[in-house]
């Protein structure tokens, strides 16, 4: 077989009707645009908000007769309510029901195979406010942003997991970073994860971290064209669809920059706190003032900055080196009444161990970066308890559409 086609994904979806829906979810124009990457499909399925519990064995059942497909070795499925045409009937409006109706369990209609078993719903209906419950098993999850690529966010992001699990947390790391996933480079981690019951993801592990990652899911070189919605709908389903088990803490590397995209996870993660990574010079701490205001109109607390590429200090000569200037980010914080967190210097061993895939906090526990990663994940950790403790600062609801 030469390779699964978009127009063989559509045919397959035809066959998905609702309990309601006048015609299938392609003829209704409720599918995505679909990607296909290394014999896996991506796509979402528009439904409206309030009908997103009694639709869940919807998305089930596409994904189902998706995977069946010869050549499909997998595929993320999501329910969105974005509004957004499909490929055939981009003017059918959604289906809604003709008459008020309570289904006590929705009927899937699939005209030329059985859907087999339906897992119970797993997405709550809206109430007014939406409160929806965070991931099962993890105690608290951590945004690590930056304003703008290039300082090192990544770099930052892993050594800081690594730095808590030093202090004694159990921890895991999500690559929110769909454009440029780096975790599978920086962990040293290959291979492709295994599922658990043919659904849920199991994360790949390495230095005690749990890992997941769209780099395990697709080759390196594949490159990531998709739209907002469609990295909302992978990001939701690395998140919600992995067995992470009993954490402490999951560190999420966030895609650089305030996008919809940054947006819409920040709006959606029940997240205990963010960490913005900077660069010292006046360019980056414009950038990275974004993303501090970015999370506080989301009512997400704000842990502190880091700067990082801090400065250089010469290795043959000792001599310190202020290359992008120096403090903009301690100057910053105090100006913004938020932490700073601490100063990680532009040094050799940690780009060399990150590239390689040994992170200087696992490859040189004793030396002095990797002190510094400890004391910045004790700081951290310290602004999670504080801010769990501070009424009224509750993570925000996590509100999957």
């Amino acid at each position: 077989m030469t390779g699964v086609t978009r127009e063989q994904v559509l045919e397959r979806l035809k066959t998905i009707t609702g309990p309601d829906f006048e015609s299938d979810i392609v003829d209704l124009g409720l599918v995505s645009d679909i990607f296909i990457a290394d014999k896996k499909v991506f796509f979402s399925i528009t439904v409206p908000a309030a009908r997103a519990q009694e639709l869940e064995p919807l998305r089930t059942a596409a994904e189902k007769v998706v995977k069946e497909i010869q050549g499909v070795e997998g595929a993320l499925v999501t329910l969105t309510a974005e509004k957004k045409g499909g490929r055939t009937s981009d003017d059918a409006p959604p289906a809604r029901p003709s008459a008020p109706q309570q289904p006590s369990s929705p009927t899937i209609v699939q005209r030329s195979a059985p859907s087999g078993a339906v897992p119970p719903p797993r997405v709550p209906q809206h109430d007014q406010p939406p409160r929806k419950p965070g991931v099962p098993g993890v105690g608290a999850i951590i945004a690590v942003a930056s304003g703008k690529g290039g300082v090192g966010k990544s770099t930052t992001a892993v050594n800081l997991a690594l730095g808590l699990k030093a202090n004694g947390l159990k921890v895991g790391i999500l690559d929110a970073d769909i454009y440029g996933p780096s975790m599978p480079r920086l962990l040293g981690i290959s291979g492709r994860p295994e599922t658990i019951s043919g659904r849920v993801l199991k994360p790949m592990e390495n230095y005690g971290l749990k890992v997941m990652s769209i780099g395990f899911l697709v080759d390196e070189e594949t490159p990531m064209i998709w739209r907002g919605p469609m990295v909302i709908s992978a990001l939701t389903q690395m998140l919600r669809e992995v067995e992470w088990g009993e954490l402490d803490v999951l560190v999420v590397d966030m895609p650089p920059g305030t996008g919809d995209a940054q947006l819409t996870m920040a709006q959606q993660v029940p997240l205990a706190g963010a960490v913005i990574v900077s660069t010292p010079q006046d360019l980056a701490l414009i950038d990275a003032r974004k993303g501090l205001h970015m999370f506080r109109k989301v009512d997400v607390p704000l842990l502190g900055i880091i700067e990082n590429m801090s400065y250089f200090i010469a290795p043959d000569t000792g001599t310190r080196y202020d290359i992008f200037g120096h403090g903009g980010a301690r100057r910053e914080a105090t100006r913004l009444n938020v932490p700073f967190l601490g100063e990680v210097p532009l040094h050799m061993d940690i780009r060399e161990t990150s590239d390689a895939g040994t992170p200087v906090t696992v490859s040189e526990p004793d030396g002095v970066h990797a002190k510094i990663y400890r004391d910045i994940a004790a700081k951290v950790w310290q602004g999670v308890e504080t801010a769990r403790a501070t009424p009224g600062r509750a993570a925000p609801a996590i509100v999957f559409e």
